[in-house]
């Protein structure tokens, strides 16, 4: 049994927000920690999603895994970016969906 439970970090397209938030409940209950998104009804501004893009790579940091949500294979480019960082810092990284 391991001292605290598994960080699980979500990546994923904004358009997928329902399936992002599933993925989160399903994680959150099967005893996981969850790191996700943040999420805006709002639109924002490009500062403030150049912060919210470093600000997930932080979470990237934190989690012990990285789990990309992808329906139909789908990986855009800020998810592309965040796989390749996780990559390189050595996370596993697992998707909903072949891609």
């Amino acid at each position: 049994m391991p001292d605290r439970p598994e960080i699980v970090c979500i990546c994923g397209s904004v358009r997928f927000v329902d399936e992002m938030r599933a993925a989160n409940r399903d994680l959150t209950f099967a005893g996981a920690i969850v790191v996700a998104p943040g999420e805006t009804d709002e639109l924002i501004t490009d500062e403030q999603k150049t912060a919210l893009d470093a600000l997930h790579l932080r979470k990237i940091d934190l989690a012990d895994r990285v789990l990309v949500v992808n329906p139909g294979g789908y990986v855009g480019e800020s998810t592309s970016r965040e796989i390749a960082y996780a990559h390189a810092t050595g996370k596993p990284i697992s998707f909903t969906d072949p891609v």
